[in-house]
Order: structure tokens, then sequence, then C-alpha cells
């Protein structure tokens, strides 16, 4: 075998689908992990430094914030060990590594397997649908922010009562209803909105909601190819069950002409005799 013919060989054992969606995946939990986390710590500081007084006030939100940046260095662990294993199941089942290891998916065994996988992708693919959503929400209310500071500094010059154009997160939820002052109002909110801090911030929550949508995508175009690789294997092993039939069917003509001929040459021989 040359060159050429090995190279083609082993580049028709890549999986390609599954390659291309680890990489999304991979890039779509980096942005999210990486960039949420981050954005977590500056929402505390300007909560800290712009719309609460009283410690008391956020305490509860610092809590959160660490459980769910504890919790961003979970799924960063989780998705970067399940994709390694379902680019090892992709490069499992194409056409060179059967050759090489035989066809193990065809058996009871290895369709049990994708049938696993196939369950666990979808159910993460629906629970990251929800993530996507929630992910969203940040995104709106910094949006929001900053379309009430662009509102602010076009009517400065020509209106009064700016003060009564704020943002309030209480309503949000991110503080409570008691939480002293819990909102910024005019000029004091386009300061706030032209500090680095905020547009860092906003930057990052678009960066996490864009790789919160890059992972389920990956995680549809994973399922999608699990779903093939199984019905690959069913027609595979449905195959082989028809090939091992014809199999026995042609071994057991081949006995019956056999037997057949045996004795019609032995009555041949005693009527010779």
């Amino acid at each position: 075998m040359g060159c050429y013919e090995c190279c083609v060989k082993c580049l028709g054992g890549i999986p390609y689908a599954s390659l291309f969606a680890t990489l999304l995946c991979f890039t779509g939990v980096a942005l999210f992990c990486g960039c949420g986390h981050q954005a977590l710590t500056e929402t505390e500081r300007l909560i800290e430094t712009y719309f609460s007084r009283n410690l008391q006030d956020y305490t509860s939100l610092a809590y959160i914030i660490v459980y769910f940046q504890y919790i961003i260095y979970g799924t960063a662990s989780f998705f970067f060990l399940y994709c390694i294993i379902l680019l090892a199941e992709g490069f499992y089942t194409t056409s060179a590594i059967k050759e090489t290891f035989g066809n193990f998916r065809s058996t009871l065994c290895g369709r049990c397997l994708s049938t696993t996988f196939i369950a666990v992708t979808y159910l993460l693919a629906v629970i990251w649908l929800l993530v996507f959503a929630c992910a969203a929400l940040p995104v709106y209310i910094f949006y929001n922010m900053s379309s009430t500071c662009q509102t602010i500094t076009i009517l400065s010059e020509t209106s009064s009562g700016l003060n009564q154009l704020c943002v309030d997160a209480r309503q949000y939820g991110v503080l409570p209803w008691n939480a002293t002052p819990g909102k910024v109002c005019g000029m004091t909110l386009v300061a706030v909105c032209k500090t680095k801090e905020f547009d860092m911030t906003f930057d990052l929550y678009i960066a996490a909601f864009a790789g919160a949508g890059a992972t389920l995508v990956a995680l549809i175009h994973f399922l999608m190819g699990l779903s093939a690789n199984w019905a690959y294997s069913k027609d595979s092993w449905k195959v082989r069950l028809y090939n091992s039939i014809r199999v026995k069917e042609t071994q057991e003509l081949e006995e019956i002409l056999k037997s057949s001929r045996n004795g019609t040459t032995s009555s041949n021989e005693i009527e010779k005799a």
C-alpha cells in the first residue's frame, strides 16, 4: 500500500461530524464557563458599588454567585469528559476502525451502548436548552440598562426630570425589596454605564450566551450523529443475521446435494455388480 492510499484510508477513518461537534462543544463550553464565571464576579462588584450600601442586602446574592461558579467548574469538567467519550465512539463507528477491531457495534452490547448515549445526549440537550434561556436573562437586563442610559443621554439637553428614569435591580429579583437604594437613576446611571466594569460585564454575558448557544448546537449535532450510527448498527445487525441464515441454508443445500450424489453413485455401483 502506497503513501497516498494509506493517507486516504486514515482520513476515511476520521469521524468528521463527531470531530466538528466536539470542537464546537469545547468552544461553547469554554465561552460559557469562562465568561460566565467572570461575569458573575463583575456583577457582584457592580451591585456592591452602585446598588446596595448594606452588606446584608446582597449576602444571599453573593452565596448564589459562589454556588453557580462551582456549578460552572463541574459543568466544564463533565462536558470535557463526555465529549471525549462521544468522539471516541464516533471514531469507533468508522469503517477503518471496524476493520481493525471488528463489528462490535452490531452486537447487542454495542446497540445498548448507542441507545444509552442517545438518551443521555437528549437529556443534556433539553437541560441545556433551559440553560440557554436562562443565559439570555442577564443579557436582557444589561441591554435594558444600556438602552435607558442612551435615552437619558439623548434627553439630557432638552428634558427635565431625568432622575425619574431609573434601573431598579430589585424588580429583577437580584436584590430584596428592602435593599437601599436598590436602584440607580438619572446621570448617575449614565456614569455607571460609561464605566469599564459595565461594558466588560455586558460583553462577558453576551459571550456566555453565545457559548451556551454553540453548546446547544453541538449537542443537537451529536444527537443526530448518534441516531444515524444507531440506525446503521441496527441495519448492520440485520444484514449479518441474514447472511448467517443464508450461509446455513447454502451449507444445508450443499449437504443434501452431496448426499443425493453419493446415493446415486452407490446405486449405480450396485446395478453394475
